[in-house]
């Protein structure tokens, strides 16, 4: 008979700041239910961290529970690890950081990690885009279940990537309308165009070598063996694409929006400083009057598509509080920074290179976000109820754009254009619009019964945590 062991999840993010803020809040979850968890960077990402989260694991009296390790990532100190580098970084976490990642697995497999009294590892829960990490898991005994860091709509999509192909509606010619119809995603027939397929379908070629799709081809098939796929995601939001998911898996468990449920420090989930004084500068300006623009941590822009979005802030005519990262422009980044303040004047503009995202949606003189539609910023803004333009840049970005603008109605989809006319209309009516707010409010609501006690996020959160502790007290051997 199989004796009872305490859980102990090793939870393993990729390094990408989205993913890492997603699966912290999912660890600061389970410790919550009394779980061990040792979540597990690389080693640049922790660095970039500048060992925060290491010492508040260490000093947190309310989190014993919790610690961080890491291991190499394989690529140089200096590699820019940028996002045309993403093939690459996870190829060589696949090839070169397996061994050590093996290793240190097994070492807590047998006791542990000797450390900190914690108990040896029962389970893993890997991100998605890794498959190498769930399957060395599962070579070494350990039973292991994938993340899935994107939305449940762009999951359904990857997951429909032969039949799109079979229909013939990928690839499409580089000179088609993107505007054409898609009808080989289920449940979406009546409103997915080809812009609104993931950005990489875009580039797809007869033999469908795009290195993201290949990836994204393989990644789909492993969920499909996984023990099962957790989403971080709601049902009010997302329920008709979970209907189709659902039965093309082992089992599923949409436990989101995660952030809402379980805060973490920002300190454990930000690569980047955060600026807290730009909440100081919300607090002098009026009620929803402030456009709140942050196209994520990946998204880069051109030196043309600056001028255009800044001459439409500025057109728009309201305060605007900018994060420019600064890798965002290339080299002219502090030109950019010093124009964009001082086209707008210091009193209506606030430039900085980080915000602490959740604290500023949460302001009460922000109007609306223009966003790139990342997966954890659409999270963010449903569940204040703020309204959005979107600007995808690449992933599952245009399928979250399109559920903003054409499913929830929160907010309006701008993708394809970067047109400083077009900038300030959108602006205007995202500001302006009573039923785009009415909409937004209306599914902030929803999602705040998804993750309230005794609601579908709430619920199937604890599942989860019954279907982790079963896991960890079944024999192995």
């Amino acid at each position: 008979m199989a004796a009872a062991v305490a859980a102990h999840v090793l939870v393993f993010p990729a390094p990408g700041q989205g993913h890492i803020k997603c699966m912290m809040h999912f660890a600061t979850g389970l410790v919550g239910a009394g779980l061990h968890v040792t979540f597990l960077h690389t080693d640049h990402s922790l660095r970039r961290l500048g060992g925060a989260a290491a010492a508040l694991a260490a000093a947190s009296a309310d989190s014993p529970r919790l610690r961080f390790m890491s291991i190499p990532d394989g690529l140089p100190d200096d590699h820019a690890r940028a996002v045309g580098d993403i093939v690459e970084l996870l190829e060589s976490l696949r090839t070169n950081g397996s061994v050590p990642y093996r290793s240190l697995l097994a070492s807590l497999v047998r006791a542990g990690g000797g450390s900190g009294g914690f108990p040896p590892v029962t389970c893993v829960v890997a991100d998605g885009s890794m498959p190498f990490a769930a399957d060395v898991a599962e070579e070494i005994g350990v039973p292991s279940l994938v993340f899935r860091t994107a939305s449940a709509c762009s999951v359904l999509a990857y997951l429909s990537v032969h039949r799109l192909f079979e229909l013939g509606e990928v690839p499409f010619p580089a000179d088609g309308d993107l505007d054409e119809p898609v009808r080989g995603v289920p449940g979406m027939e009546t409103f997915l165009r080809r812009r609104d397929l993931p950005g990489n379908f875009r580039s797809c070629t007869e033999n469908q070598n795009d290195p993201i799709v290949q990836m994204l081809i393989e990644i789909t098939a492993h969920s499909h063996r996984a023990r099962a796929v957790v989403l971080n995601t709601a049902a009010s939001m997302e329920g008709p694409a979970l209907e189709h998911i659902v039965p093309r898996m082992r089992d599923v468990f949409a436990i989101g929006p995660l952030h809402a449920m379980f805060p973490a420090p920002a300190a454990a989930t930000s690569l980047w400083r955060e600026d807290d004084g730009c909440l100081a500068w919300l607090d002098g300006q009026t009620d929803r009057s402030v456009v709140y623009v942050s196209l994520g941590s990946f998204t880069v822009i051109s030196q043309e598509q600056f001028t255009e979005f800044l001459h439409g802030l500025v057109a728009a005519g309201y305060p605007f509080l900018w994060v420019l990262r600064p890798d965002m422009v290339g080299t002219i980044q502090n030109a950019a920074l010093r124009e964009a303040v001082a086209a707008a004047g210091d009193s209506k503009a606030r430039v900085v290179e980080w915000a602490p995202q959740l604290d500023v949606l949460r302001h009460r003189a922000v109007g609306c976000f223009l966003t790139h539609a990342g997966w954890n910023s659409t999270l963010e803004a449903a569940g204040e109820g703020v309204p959005t333009v979107c600007w995808p840049f690449f992933a599952d970005q245009q399928m979250n754009s399109r559920f903003v603008g054409g499913v929830w109605r929160t907010g309006l989809d701008m993708k394809d254009v970067c047109d400083r006319a077009v900038v300030e209309r959108m602006v205007r009516e995202a500001m302006e619009s009573g039923e785009i707010r009415a909409s937004a409010q209306a599914l902030a609501r929803e999602v705040r019964q998804d993750v309230a006690d005794g609601g579908s996020s709430a619920v199937e959160f604890e599942r989860l945590v019954g279907f982790i502790k079963e896991l960890s007290t079944r024999d192995r051997s």
